[in-house]
């Protein structure tokens, strides 16, 4: 089914559009920096979550717990994308984008202040799963209003705005850390478990009304509002796109579980390496630098050569290099080497090749269906191969025994993105 464009909208000058876009990029960054300064603080809290909300005699066995939660989240989100990604293709990128920022809003409050397995027994755990749920599902959505709305400001600059909201995240990143170190560094561990932890969770919440209030003022998609909009979108996918789907999902696999590989490195470094909390974060800050300012320059090269030239030299980059990385990381555990490979998966597995994917998702689907279409492939690849990365690693490392494990895994991760690349070749993806 091609798109069916209705009457065009009224000209703008060029002024007012470059506004209107700054206005756009703005109300869709600032949901991307909230989604994953979340997702990332849960992640360095991992420890400390395991300790107040799952209590067991084997601190492995907490950690798993914690984990398992972290992946909770994830669980849902295919229901998230369905729902709001939907909900954007018939309604607008602009509505899902709002309500998105209010579920996100609830998620992250709840977790904020939600009491312990000390003071509330049973119920803590449950609720802390809960509200990461709530998490989950308003995050499933977003990423594909995001991407929709960026990609469709500028047809010819699709990469480089696309990959705008992969920079936020980044800063995010490097914004979860600095929280994370600060609260590490200028309390004491006993501080930090009775109420310190809360603190980042609280300057979450404080990014919420600013991304509402923002998002309320953005310009729709010039694409979608000269497109004629599904009746159902996810019946087209059904019928149309369930192979360009699945497609997506293995693009989105390398880059989704090198991302999470590299949140799970200051759990691995603090439970497995033996290194110090102060430590373990300073690798994750370096990469959250990286990724704040490389992604921009690759989603624009993307533009200039095409997507499948810059994510395929990135991907065989990662094929080559991860599981030499963390033999050498295991053999001799030290801050240096622990940065090395933060810094490296950072570059090439973020910034070099996920960077691209929105742009690459966007291209795959038609404009009525687009929003639904890359989110399902998102959330499928993050599903099965984002957020259950830490959790994978955790328990490889504790099954096997074998420290270099998580390279192994990452590594074969990458391989099916590769083959999933010249898929979309096949598709006509350039």
């Amino acid at each position: 089914m091609t798109d069916i464009a209705l009457a065009p909208p009224v000209a703008l000058t060029q002024t007012e559009r470059d506004r209107a876009i700054r206005r756009t990029v703005l109300a869709g960054s600032i949901g991307a920096v909230f989604e994953w300064y979340d997702l990332v603080i849960y992640a360095m809290f991992v420890p400390v979550f395991a300790k107040l909300f799952f209590p067991t005699a084997d601190p492995t066995v907490g950690i798993l717990l914690g984990l398992g939660t972290f992946a909770s989240a994830w669980l849902v989100r295919p229901l998230g994308a369905m729902v709001i990604g939907a909900y954007a293709d018939k309604a607008g990128r602009k509505p899902a984008m709002v309500l998105s920022a209010l579920l996100m809003m609830v998620g992250t409050g709840v977790t904020a202040i939600l009491p312990t397995y000390a003071t509330i027994g049973l119920a803590a755990p449950v609720l802390l799963i809960l509200a990461r749920m709530v998490q989950g599902f308003s995050a499933g959505g977003e990423f594909g209003s995001v991407t929709a709305l960026m990609a469709e400001q500028d047809p010819k600059r699709a990469g480089f705005y696309a990959s705008i909201q992969w920079a936020c995240s980044g800063f995010s990143v490097l914004l979860a850390s600095l929280s994370a170190y600060a609260v590490n560094t200028l309390l004491t561990p006993e501080q930090v478990l009775a109420w310190g932890w809360r603190i980042p969770f609280i300057v979450g919440v404080m990014i919420g009304p600013v991304a509402w209030y923002i998002r309320k003022r953005a310009q729709e998609s010039p694409l979608f509002a000269t497109t004629e909009h599904a009746k159902n979108p996810l019946r087209e996918i059904a019928a149309h796109d369930k192979r360009i789907v699945l497609i997506g999902a293995g693009v989105v696999a390398a880059g989704a579980a090198g991302s999470f590989m590299n949140q799970y490195m200051p759990t691995f470094a603090i439970t497995t390496l033996k290194l110090t909390t102060e430590q373990a974060l300073i690798g994750t800050m370096v990469a959250g630098l990286i990724n704040t300012v490389m992604p921009v320059m690759f989603g624009h090269l993307s533009d200039k050569v095409g997507r499948i030239p810059v994510m395929l030299v990135f991907a065989v980059i990662g094929l080559l290099m991860t599981y030499p990385l963390f033999i050498w990381l295991v053999q001799e555990p030290t801050l240096a080497k622990l940065v090395t490979i933060q810094a490296l998966l950072a570059f090439v597995m973020y910034s070099g090749y996920f960077a691209t994917a929105p742009a690459l998702l966007s291209d795959l689907f038609q404009v009525r269906r687009r929003t639904t279409g890359i989110s399902l492939s998102y959330v499928l690849g993050q599903l099965l191969f984002g957020g259950v990365t830490p959790l994978v690693a955790a328990a490889l490392v504790a099954q096997t025994g074998d420290r270099t494990s998580p390279g192994i895994y990452l590594t074969a991760i990458i391989m099916l993105s590769i083959i999933s690349l010249w898929f979309c070749r096949r598709l006509g993806v350039r």
